[in-house]
C-alpha cells in the first residue's frame, strides 16, 4: 500500500506510477488520503515524466565526474563483492533503508541514480511494471505467445531463443534511456496444478521437469548466457527473476484470496512437484532473482520463511542474487495474515529470512523503527543491500557509460527486428495444438474454398491474442484478417456480444454459416474470464457459446473448424464427440504472430505439432476444492489427484496430447544399459508400507554412482505423412508397481525433431536413474526403489493415446 508522506519525492512518484501502470498489483485505498496539493503535484510530475523522451541511460561511476570516479565501488577490476561492500559502507542508515524498496531513489552525493527493480517480461518486454516506458523512440516490443502456448512446442532451444530476444530488447530499451531498471520479474514457474487458476496461462504447464527446463532455458536467454550455460563471466544482459516461490497457484477462488491463503503442502509434494522448477531455475539457469509469494506454506509466509529463502535457495541450491517480495507481500504478513505482531516485526521477519527488497513501501515506513527498537541490526540491512547492489553491478550499471561496455551496442533496431518477429510467428506455429481432425478434414484447400464464414467473439480481436503481462506489440493481425488473406470472400459475424456470450445471435450466425463453403468458429476465453486475481469457477465455455457452436455446426454445409483461445483447459467434450465439428484447434493466446500462424495451419501452409502442456479435465473436476494442494489421489475420500502424474479420473484431453497432419511412428534402437544394482554402494532398507518395496536414498548412493550409471536411449522416429513437420517426442518413465504415492508415469525428457515427408531420424535421450527413476518418499527425500521401470513414448492416434513401451 502506498501513501504520501515525508519520504523522498522520487520514491513517492514511482509509487504512484505503480498504481497507475499496474493497478491490479496494488490495493489503492490509501491514495485518497493524499492532500489535494500533493495529488496536484504528482499529477503534473507524472504527466511531465510520461511526455519526456530521455535518451540517456541511467548509470553510476561516470568517468567524467571527478567527485565519484575514484570510489572503490567504481573500480571494475575489483571483485563485485568488494565493490558492493564498499558502496554499502558509505551509506547512512536513512539511505540504506531507502534502497530496500522497488523504487530506489537516487543517492546524488555518490553519483548513484534511482533504480526501479520492478519490470516485466513474461513473454516480451512489457510496460506492466514501472521500470519500462514506451514513450521514447521505441514504441513497442515483440510480443511472443503467452507462455502456456510457447510451452506446447516442447522445444527448449526455442524457449532459450525467446528469452534471448527479450533480453536483447530489454537492453536496447535501457540503452535508449527508456528503462530505469534491468531486473525483470519473469518467468512464472509455478505448477499449473488446478485448471481453474487464472494465471495458469503464464506458466509452462503442469509438469515439474518441463517447467524446470523452461525456467533454465528462458533465464539463460534473458541473462545473456549460452544455451548450454556457463558463458556468463561478468555482465548480465538483463536479470531474470523466477517467481512465485513457492506453492503459489491460487488467486481468488470462492472468497479465498492469495493474500491470506495458507497452502498446506506435504513434504513429498514439495519435493517432487512444487520445488523442482525453482531448483532448476537456480542450479541450471543461474537466475539472478527470485520472488517470494504472497501465500503462506504450512503456516509460514513465503517471504518470512528462513528455511525456504536462506537454507534452501541460498545454502542448498547456491542461489546468488536478490530476492524480492511480491507487491505488498510484506504488508500482508501483519495486516492480513496476522503472522507478525507488529509492522516492525514483519520487517524483521522478512529481512532475517533472506528477502532483500520490498515491492511496496512497507520497509521504507517501518524499518527504521525496527532498528530503533533493536529488533533489527544494521548488518541485516547491509546483507540485503549487498545482494541488491551486487546484481546492479553484474548488470554493468556501475561501470560508467554503457557505450563500449558489453551489450552497450544493442540499439533500437534490435527491437521488433525481423528476426524477432519471425521467431514470434514460429513460436505460435509450433505451439498451436490440433485436438481433433476427423477424416483428415484439415487442412482446407486454398484453391477449392470459394467462401468462408468466420464466426465468434474472438475472431476480430487483436488484444485477446496477447494474453496478460503484454507490452505494446510490434504489429498484430486479427484472426479474421489472417483468414481474409487466404479467402477473399469471407463473411464475419461475432454472434456473441462478448466472450461472456450472455446473449447469442444464433439465427444470424446460422444464416451466414449456411451460405459459406466452410465455417471457422473462433471461440474460447479472454482476460475477462481468466487472469491474475480471477480464477474460474467452472471449466465450460462461457454463456451461450456451446449453444452457438452446436447450432452453427449442425447448419453448415460441411463440418466446421472450431478454434479455442484460452490459457486454461476447457471441457469441450460435446465438440470432441460432435460429428459436425470436423477439427478442433487450441491456440492459447498466441501473441502478435498468432493469427497468421493459425491461418497457415488451417490452410495447410504449416503442419501443426504442438502438444498440450496440461491435462484438460471434465467439468466434474470443479467438485475438487481449489484449496486442496495434494497431488496424490486418496481412494478413501474419492479425491482424484492432480495432473497427469497422479490424476485417476477421466480426461477430456491428456497431458502431451496433440495430433498432426502427419502420422509418426517410434522404435527403440538402443539402450546402453538395462540393469542397475543398487547394492553396489549402499545398504538397502525397507520402506514400511503395505508393499514393502526395498529402496535406498539417492543421497546414500553418491554422486559417483549416479554419474556412472547414466545411460542413453536411442529412439527412431519416422514421418509417414505427406507434409514435413516438426514433432515433439516425449519420453516418460513408469514403474511396474503402482500406488502408494507413485506417479502413474513421469516425463523424463523431450526433444523436437523436424522431418520431411517419409523421412526417418534417430534422437538420443540421456537417462539418469538417480534423477529420472527415483521418487520422493513421504519425508520429501528422493529414493530409488527396486523393481522394473519402463521407458514410454506416447503415440497420438485420433481416438485416444497409445504407448510404445520398452
Amino acid at each position: 500500500m502506498f501513501t504520501a508522506d515525508s519520504s523522498s519525492v522520487a520514491f513517492a512518484t514511482s509509487a504512484l506510477l505503480h498504481t497507475l501502470t499496474s493497478a491490479s498489483q496494488f490495493r489503492l485505498h490509501d491514495i485518497p488520503t493524499m492532500t489535494p496539493r500533493i495529488l496536484c503535484f504528482f499529477t503534473f510530475f507524472i504527466l511531465y515524466v510520461l511526455r519526456a523522451e530521455s535518451t540517456q541511460p541511467p548509470f553510476s561511476c561516470d568517468s567524467s565526474n571527478p567527485s565519484t570516479k575514484d570510489f572503490p565501488f567504481c573500480e571494475t577490476t575489483l571483485p563485485i563483492s568488494h565493490r558492493a561492500r564498499d558502496l554499502v559502507s558509505r551509506l547512512t542508515l536513512d539511505e540504506k533503508i531507502s534502497q530496500l524498496v522497488n523504487s530506489a531513489p537516487p543517492i546524488p552525493r555518490l553519483g548513484i541514480p534511482g533504480y526501479e527493480w520492478w519490470s516485466e517480461a513474461l513473454h516480451g518486454v512489457a510496460n506492466a511494471g514501472p521500470g519500462i516506458h514506451f514513450n521514447g523512440n521505441i514504441k513497442s516490443a515483440t510480443s511472443f505467445p503467452q507462455v502456456i502456448l510457447t510451452a506446447a512446442s516442447f522445444d527448449a532451444y526455442q524457449w532459450y531463443r525467446i528469452g534471448q530476444a527479450i533480453g536483447k530488447e530489454a537492453r536496447a530499451l535501457y540503452n535508449a534511456g527508456q528503462a530505469t531498471g534491468m531486473t525483470f520479474w519473469a518467468p512464472n514457474i509455478n505448477i499449473f496444478r488446478d485448471p481453474r487458476w487464472g494465471r495458469g496461462q503464464e506458466t509452462p504447464g503442469e509438469d515439474p521437469l518441463m517447467t524446470g527446463r523452461y525456467a533454465a532455458s528462458y533465464v539463460k536467454g534473458v541473462q545473456g548466457d549460452s544455451f548450454e550455460g556457463g558463458k556468463i563471466k561478468g555482465h548480465l544482459q538483463a536479470s531474470a527473476c523466477c517467481k512465485h516461490f513457492t506453492a503459489y497457484d491460487l488467486d481468488n477462488w470462492k472468497g479465498m484470496n492469495r493474500f491470506v491463503f495458507d497452502a498446506r503442502v506435504s513434504m513429498q509434494d514439495l519435493a517432487d512437484t512444487y520445488q523442482p522448477p525453482f531448483k532448476s531455475c537456480v542450479e541450471q539457469g543461474r537466475a539472478s532473482g527470485l520472488m517470494c509469494a504472497y501465500n503462506r506454506v504450512n503456516g509460514v509466509p513465503s517471504c518470512a520463511d528462513f528455511n525456504l529463502l536462506s537454507k534452501t535457495a541460498r545454502a542448498q541450491w547456491g542461489f546468488r542474487g536478490y530476492i524480492t517480495s511480491d507487491c505488498d507481500a510484506v504488508s500482508i504478513i501483519y495486516d492480513d495474515q496476522g503472522y507478525a505482531r507488529s509492522p516492525e516485526d514483519a520487517v524483521v521477519d522478512v529481512l532475517k529470512a533472506g528477502m532483500d527488497v520490498n515491492c511496496g513501501s512497507y520497509l521504507l515506513k517501518h524499518t527504521k523503527v525496527a532498528v530503533e527498537q533493536k529488533k533489527l541490526s544494521e548488518s541485516d540491512i547491509d546483507k540485503a543491500l549487498h545482494n541488491l547492489f551486487s546484481v546492479r553491478m553484474r548488470l554493468g550499471l556501475f561501470n560508467g557509460h554503457p557505450e563500449g561496455q558489453p551489450f552497450g551496442n544493442i540499439g533500437p533496431d534490435q527491437v521488433c527486428s525481423q528476426e524477432h518477429q519471425i521467431l514470434a510467428l514460429e513460436a505460435a506455429r509450433n505451439g498451436i495444438v490440433l485436438l481433433k481432425n476427423s477424416a483428415r478434414f484439415l487442412p482446407l484447400s486454398k484453391y477449392k474454398t470459394k467462401s468462408l464464414a468466420v464466426i465468434g467473439p474472438n475472431a476480430n480481436s487483436g488484444q485477446m491474442l496477447l494474453g496478460n503481462y503484454a507490452g505494446p506489440p510490434c504489429r498484430f493481425v486479427t484472426p479474421l484478417q489472417a483468414l481474409q488473406s487466404y479467402i477473399k470472400q469471407t463473411v464475419y459475424h461475432p454472434a456473441c456480444d462478448t466472450v461472456q456470450c450472455s446473449s447469442a445471435l444464433v439465427d444470424s450466425a446460422v444464416d451466414i454459416a449456411q451460405g459459406a463453403d466452410h465455417v471457422v468458429l473462433m471461440m474460447g476465453l479472454d482476460q475477462t474470464q481468466e487472469r491474475e486475481e480471477l480464477d474460474r469457477t467452472d471449466l465450460l465455455l462461457p454463456g451461450k457459446q456451446q449453444e452457438l457452436i452446436i447450432a452453427v455446426a449442425k447448419a453448415a454445409k460441411n463440418p466446421v473448424v472450431l478454434v479455442l483461445f484460452s490459457g486454461g483447459p476447457v471441457d469441450i467434450s460435446f465438440a470432441k464427440n460432435d460429428k459436425n465439428i470436423g477439427s478442433i484447434l487450441w491456440a492459447g493466446y498466441p501473441g502478435e504472430g498468432g493469427a497468421v500462424a493459425l491461418a497457415e495451419i488451417i490452410f495447410g501452409d504449416h503442419n501443426p505439432g504442438g502438444r498440450l502442456p496440461m491435462t484438460w479435465y471434465p467439468q466434474e473436476f470443479v467438485k475438487v476444492p481449489m484449496t486442496d494442494m495434494r497431488m496424490r489421489p486418496e481412494t478413501s475420500s474419492g479425491y482424484p489427484g492432480r495432473t497427469y502424474r497422479f490424476y485417476k479420473g477421466q480426461s477430456v484431453f491428456e497431458f502431451g496430447y496433440g495430433i498432426s497432419y502427419s502420422k509418426y511412428s517410434y522404435e527403440l534402437t538402443a539402450v546402453s544399459q538395462n540393469t542397475l544394482y543398487l547394492n553396489q554402494s549402499s545398504t538397502m532398507h525397507v520402506i514400511n508400507n503395505f508393499d514393502s518395496v526395498r529402496s535406498t536414498l539417492i543421497s546414500e548412493l553418491g554422486t559417483e554412482f549416479c554419474e556412472q550409471n547414466k545411460c542413453r536411449a536411442r529412439i527412431g522416429v519416422k514421418n509417414h505423412g505427406e507434409m514435413a513437420g516438426k514433432h515433439p517426442v516425449l519420453l516418460f518413465a513408469r514403474q511396474e508397481k503402482h500406488g502408494n504415492g507413485r506417479a502413474r508415469k513421469q516425463l523424463i525428457g523431450f526433444q523436437s525433431v523436424i522431418l520431411g515427408a517419409g523421412e526417418r531420424a534417430e534422437i538420443e535421450f540421456e537417462v539418469s536413474p538417480c534423477e529420472h527413476l527415483s521418487r520422493a518418499n513421504e519425508d520429501g527425500l528422493l529414493v530409488m526403489e527396486e523393481g522394473r521401470h519402463f521407458l514410454v513414448v506416447e503415440v497420438n492416434p485420433e481416438k485416444g493415446v497409445s504407448m510404445r513401451e520398452w
